[in-house]
Order: structure tokens, then sequence, then C-alpha cells
């Protein structure tokens, strides 16, 4: 039975901290290595992968390769200079397509 691990994907100052909480942590220079960082995680046994906003603006199209997947789920988290909205507006799409109407 093979172990899924939890990833923290960001610049450096960001996902630093979780790796207290026993997350796997990769802080990435910029969104290019973000983006093979994803990639490459995606293909190990990396059930979710917690994603700063920031990088996920840059490699949008990375992120919806992965939406309709089982594994990994990508979860976007603010990052050290706050939230962009993106994340709470990726929820509230999701919770739209799944209900049928925004309850949100």
């Amino acid at each position: 039975m093979s172990k899924y691990r939890i990833a923290v994907l960001g610049d450096k100052d960001s996902v630093l901290g979780f790796k207290a909480l026993g997350l796997d942590v990769y802080p990435a220079e910029n969104v290019e290595e973000a983006k093979r960082t994803l990639h490459q995680l995606a293909k190990e046994n990396v059930a979710v992968i917690y994603l700063t906003e920031q990088y996920a603006a840059g490699m949008a199209a990375e992120v919806a390769r992965y939406k309709d997947e089982l594994t990994p789920a990508i979860i976007l988290i603010p990052g050290k200079d706050g939230s962009l909205g993106i994340g709470m507006a990726n929820v509230k799409s999701a919770v739209e397509r799944a209900v049928g109407a925004d309850i949100l």
C-alpha cells in the first residue's frame, strides 16, 4: 500500500513555515521552476498540492490540467504578499458546478 503525501509549492518565504507541520515543502525560485515541480509532483504519490496564488496566476494552464483529475488536488493558498482572491474564486466555481447555483 502506497502512502500519499501532501506538498506545498511556492516561493521560499511563503512555504518554509509548512515544514514545521510535517508537510513536504518545495520552494521554487520562479514560475517556470514551479511548473516543472508541479508536473514532477503529479507523477509521484502526492495527493494534495498547496500552491501559492502568486505562482498559480502565472501557470493557469498547468493548474487547469489537473482540475478534473483525482490526484493531485491542487489547493491555492495566499503567499507572503497576501491573497489575490484566486483560491476563493476557484472554490466558488467548484461549488457552483456541483450545486448548480452560486450559494456563496
